[in-house]
C-alpha cells in the first residue's frame, strides 16, 4: 500500500490533503471534525488584528453545470470574525489534541513590522506548525493595505516575508494571488524574502451572475453586491498553470509548493503533485460535500499510486514539470490525425457539425441505405486539433493517431516558416 505521508518544509502530515484557510477551518469544532474524518492537515482561517472583521449576510454564490453540480463558487466573506484571543486558544488546544496533524495558521496584518512581530510570537506560542501569509484576499481588505494589495506588489511580498523569517522560527508559506499579470514575480519575491514555500492559488476576482429581477450581482446584500473570490472546479486549469509556471521557472525551481484551486478528488490532487506540489489544499469540495470526501481522496490516490508503482508522494512529485514547456519549443514536425471507430460510432454527427462549422472540414458524411449516416476522416484536411475527439459523446470512439514517426524534432525557433527565425 502506498505511503501517503508527507514532510512539507518540515511540517509532517499523514497525507497530503489539507483543508485550505476558509470557512471550514474557522474554529476548533470544524477542525477537529476534519481531523476525525482523516484530513492530514488544515490551514486555520486567516487571523487578523482585534477588533475582528465583521462579515455581511449573505456571503456565497455559485455557478452550476448542466447536471446541477457546483462548478464555480464565489464568496465575499472576510477573514475570521472571531477574536484573536479565542482563535489562539483554540489553535493551541487542537494542536495538543492532534499532534500528528499539520496545523498551519493563516495571517493577514497591515504592513507594519512591529504588528507582524507581535502576532508571530503569539502564534508561535500555540505550538502551530507554521504560518501562511495571506497575500491574496481579493475583497474587503485591500483598502486596509492587506491581502491582494500586498500580493500584487512583489516588493511588499518580499518585505513582509523577510519580517516573518526574522521574527519567527516557524516555516513561512506565502499564499499568492492569481489576480496578477505574472505569478512568477511575487513567487520570486517570496523566495528572495526567505519563504520556505508558496501556496497557490488564492481566489480570483469574480462576479458569478446577475439576478435580472433584482438587477444585482449575487450574493445580494440588501439589494447591493460586490465582486468576490472565485474558487471551485472552474479555477483548476488556472491554478495548475500557475503552479507549473513556478515549478519550471529557473528562479523558483525547487521552491516547495502547496497546491490550491479546484481540487475535489484524488485525480485533481495527483495532477497538482505531478506539477510539483508537495501538499494540496481543499476548500470548495469540502463545503459542498462535507469532510468525509477525504476518505475517497486517500483511497483513490493510494490505489492509483499502487497501480503505477509509486511507493510514496515523492516518487511522482514534479514528474510532469519537465514536460511542460513554452509553445516555441514544441515539435512542429509532430502530427496526429483523427480516426473514427465505426463500430463504436452512434451516428450522432456532433463531430461532423463541429468540424464543418468551426474547424477544418476534415470529416465527410456518407448516407447509408438504412437512413443512417457514416462519418470518416479526410486525412489531408485534418490538422489534429482534437475538436472531434472532444465533442464525441462516446469514449474512445475517436482517437488521435500519430502520423509523424521518423520525423526529426524541429521547434518554431528552427522552422523556416518563422520569419524571425534567424533573429531568434
Amino acid at each position: 500500500m502506498a505511503d501517503l505521508s508527507i514532510d512539507f518544509v518540515g511540517i509532517k502530515a499523514p497525507n497530503p490533503f489539507w483543508l485550505a484557510s476558509a470557512p471550514p477551518t474557522d474554529k476548533a469544532y470544524n477542525v477537529e471534525r476534519a481531523f476525525e474524518a482523516g484530513w492530514g492537515g488544515v490551514v486555520w482561517k486567516t487571523l487578523g488584528e482585534d477588533p475582528a472583521a465583521v462579515n455581511v449576510s449573505s456571503r456565497y454564490s455559485a455557478l452550476y453545470d448542466h447536471n446541477g453540480e457546483v462548478s464555480g463558487f464565489n464568496n465575499i466573506e472576510l477573514i475570521t470574525d472571531r477574536s484573536l484571543e479565542i482563535n489562539l486558544r483554540e489553535i493551541e488546544a487542537v494542536k495538543k489534541s492532534w499532534p500528528d496533524r499539520a496545523l498551519v495558521v493563516s495571517l493577514m496584518m497591515p504592513c507594519e513590522e512591529q504588528i507582524w512581530k507581535t502576532i508571530l510570537k503569539q502564534v508561535e506560542a500555540t505550538g502551530a506548525d507554521g504560518i501562511e501569509l495571506n497575500f491574496g484576499c481579493p475583497h474587503g481588505m485591500p483598502e486596509r493595505g492587506m491581502g491582494a494589495a500586498v500580493g500584487q506588489v512583489p516588493e511588499y511580498v518580499e518585505m513582509v516575508t523577510r519580517w516573518c523569517k526574522e521574527h519567527s522560527k516557524m516555516p513561512v508559506i506565502v499564499k499568492l494571488t492569481p489576480n496578477i499579470t505574472d505569478v512568477r514575480f511575487p513567487a520570486r519575491a517570496a523566495k528572495s524574502g526567505g519563504a520556505d514555500a508558496v501556496s497557490l492559488i488564492n481566489t480570483i476576482n469574480s462576479i458569478t451572475s446577475i439576478d435580472l429581477d433584482a438587477m444585482a450581482a449575487r450574493p445580494i446584500v440588501d439589494g447591493k453586491s460586490t465582486h468576490g473570490g472565485y474558487c471551485g472546479p472552474a479555477v483548476k486549469p488556472i491554478a495548475l498553470n500557475m503552479v507549473g509556471e513556478i515549478a519550471r521557472d529557473p528562479e523558483t525551481a525547487g521552491l516547495p509548493i502547496s497546491g490550491i484551486g479546484g481540487i475535489g478528488n484524488w485525480r485533481d490532487a495527483a495532477e497538482f503533485i505531478s506539477l510539483g506540489a508537495g501538499s494540496v489544499q481543499v476548500c470548495t469540495a469540502a463545503m459542498i460535500y462535507g469532510f468525509n470526501i477525504v476518505t475517497e481522496m486517500k483511497e483513490g490516490l493510494s490505489n492509483w499510486m499502487d497501480s503505477k508503482g509509486y511507493e510514496n508522494i515523492e516518487a511522482f512529485k514534479g514528474l510532469a514539470v519537465p514536460n511542460t514547456t513554452d509553445w516555441k519549443k514544441l515539435n512542429m514536425n509532430y502530427k496526429v490525425v483523427a480516426t473514427i471507430d465505426e463500430d463504436k460510432c452512434i451516428g450522432c454527427g456532433r463531430c461532423y457539425q463541429a468540424c464543418e462549422d468551426t474547424s477544418h472540414q476534415a470529416i465527410e458524411v456518407t448516407a447509408n441505405e438504412d437512413g443512417t449516416n457514416s462519418f470518416g476522416i479526410i486525412d489531408d484536411n485534418c490538422v489534429g486539433c482534437n475538436l472531434c475527439e472532444i465533442t464525441c459523446p462516446v469514449d474512445d470512439c475517436i482517437t488521435m493517431d500519430e502520423r509523424s514517426k521518423g520525423q526529426p524534432y524541429m521547434n518554431w525557433m528552427q522552422d523556416e516558416r518563422n520569419p524571425h527565425r534567424e533573429e531568434v
